[in-house]
């Protein structure tokens, strides 16, 4: 179930579970208009990038670190301490790697092009177009309120709160050049973790 959080009653963050449900749900309804909205939002979810980051990553950026043992794309955006943007490696989960290896192939994508191909107003719509239909569906009514950058959010908090990854990789990983700009992240839990921290899980 996507959890609202409303702080000051001007804005809706809405936090979703990136690994169980909800990712798929959210995914499978934008891969039904459209593979390449797919990959869009599992870079966003599952990657943890900005909107205005997807259309940069290419499949040459995207590379296995046999020192690491993971995949990792190199993706261009925001510094959060201002001035010009940044150059970070993001962690790719296998099965996004292998998504988008999927995808270049069979799309006859070249190796240099951008994978998703669309102005982040692009991207955007689609997030919220995903969502609604999810909400058209009989889901919850909450989807109606999930933004493109919700997608950012709740694969912080569910990394940082649900698993316990330490704010430093975070920070690497997520593009996060101060501790400032990354606390908004550390404190909401999700339903998941409320539900076993207080049956004393952990």
């Amino acid at each position: 179930m996507v959890r609202i959080k409303d702080d000051s009653g001007t804005h809706t963050k809405c936090l979703l579970d990136p690994f169980i449900e909800e990712a798929d749900q959210l995914e499978s309804a934008a891969r039904a208009t459209d593979w390449e909205r797919e990959i869009a939002i599992q870079l966003m979810l599952r990657c943890g990038l900005r909107a205005d980051e997807v259309t940069y990553p290419t499949q040459e950026r995207l590379r296995w670190s046999s020192g690491g043992d993971c995949w990792l794309l190199e993706v261009r955006g925001k510094n959060t301490k201002g001035g010009s943007q940044k150059t970070r490696d993001a962690w790719v989960p296998e099965a996004v790697a292998e998504n988008i290896q999927r995808f270049v192939s069979e799309r006859d994508r070249d190796n240099t092009e951008p994978i998703v191909s669309v102005a982040t107003s692009s991207i955007r719509r689609w997030v919220r177009e995903a969502a609604e239909q999810l909400a058209d569906d009989g889901e919850t009514d909450r989807w109606r309120s999930v933004s493109s950058h919700d997608l950012r959010r709740s694969w912080a908090t569910y990394h940082i709160v649900e698993r316990g990854v330490d704010v430093r990789t975070m920070m690497s990983i997520g593009g996060w050049s101060d501790y400032s700009a990354i606390e908004p992240y550390l404190g909401e839990a999700t339903e998941a973790k409320i539900g076993r921290s207080m049956a004393g899980e952990s």
